[in-house]
């Protein structure tokens, strides 16, 4: 279970970056039902280090509090030729080997980079950084389109708000959805969007045009057990299936099914968290139709079965023990 978490703080560190870690997995949220992570900060040389933004920041704590970390993660900060202070980088390969987690945001992945984790593996960046990434470190398979990427154990998040995204999916894989909706509605951000969507909009999007979208997006998580298809989805949006199609990936950086498929299994992880229901049942409230269907589908997305998935995270039993 995640619990110890370390926030690497590097001089350059970006102050938005970091304070997304510290958002996420630095408050006790569990008066609210949700986590509540014993957090640290660390530096190499405790005392004053200067953000990117020209102010310090007071860090007490040095590398050493990171060696038994569930978590080491490494926000962003300002980037050059120069490499980084190997202290830093023993830190997150040994975190690596003795597999903990290991989270980067934006920039953030050069840490990474340098510690020799990603070699081999896929990874993101900002997408203003992710051809300087991917010519620097030539072994590194960086993919410069997507929120985050999940590589085993390391996860690597793009730009700025994507690290919200790859530090709640974090969360989520190791507390559950209703954990990491707790935390979500305290940041007043959306609960999830997959990490295979799109780090930006390709397009400007009138207002009118995502307010008709916010209403279909409603109204299709309100019939999530129907089968939905884009032509009828078009008609609820008064479009042609392929001007529909076109915008709501423009729109929302995603196609309109797998936008379907990543709520269902949203819905079903709620259901398998917080019911006792049957597995078909589960299946067909969200929009699977059977359970070999929704088996598959957790599989591909969480590694793990629905049953497995019910077994590590249901309130049920905590409720029957509280009883």
């Amino acid at each position: 279970m995640l619990t110890k978490i370390v926030c690497l703080v590097l001089p350059g560190t970006a102050p938005f970056e970091f304070g997304v870690i510290c958002e996420v997995f630095g408050i006790d949220r569990s008066a609210m039902g949700g986590p509540a992570f014993d957090f640290h900060v660390a530096t190499a040389d405790p005392g004053p280090v200067m953000s990117s933004l020209g102010f310090t920041m007071d860090i007490r704590n040095d590398l050493s509090i990171a060696d038994d970390a569930d978590l080491v993660a490494v926000p962003a900060h300002l980037i050059g030729t120069e490499t980084v202070d190997e202290r830093y980088l023993d830190v997150v390969r040994a975190a690596a080997d003795r597999g903990a987690w290991v989270l980067s945001v934006c920039s953030g992945a050069f840490v990474l980079a340098q510690a020799g984790i990603l070699d081999g593996r896929r990874a993101t960046t900002h997408w203003m950084h992710t051809d300087r990434l991917a010519r620097r470190f030539p072994k590194i398979d960086v993919d410069p389109d997507v929120l985050f990427v999940q590589d085993g154990k390391i996860v690597t998040g793009a730009g700025t708000a994507a690290g919200i995204d790859a530090a709640l999916h974090i969360v989520r894989v190791e507390h559950g959805a209703a954990a990491a909706n707790v935390v979500a509605r305290r940041m007043v951000v959306p609960p999830q969007r997959d990490g295979g969507q799109s780090q930006y909009i390709l397009s400007p999007v009138p207002e009118r045009r995502a307010d008709s979208f916010a209403e279909v997006t409603d109204w299709m998580l309100e019939h999530l057990d129907e089968d939905l298809t884009v032509d009828q989805l078009a008609r609820k949006a008064l479009m042609s299936s392929r001007t529909f199609a076109r915008r709501f990936r423009a729109d929302l950086g995603t196609t309109p099914a797998a936008w379907l498929n990543r709520q269902r299994i949203l819905r079903a992880q709620q259901l398998l968290e917080q019911t006792d229901d049957g597995l078909e049942h589960v299946a067909r409230a969200a929009g699977f139709g059977t359970a070999a269907v929704m088996r598959h589908h957790f599989l591909k997305v969480l590694q793990t079965t629905p049953t497995a998935y019910r077994r590590t995270f249901s309130c049920r039993d905590d409720e029957a023990m509280a009883g």
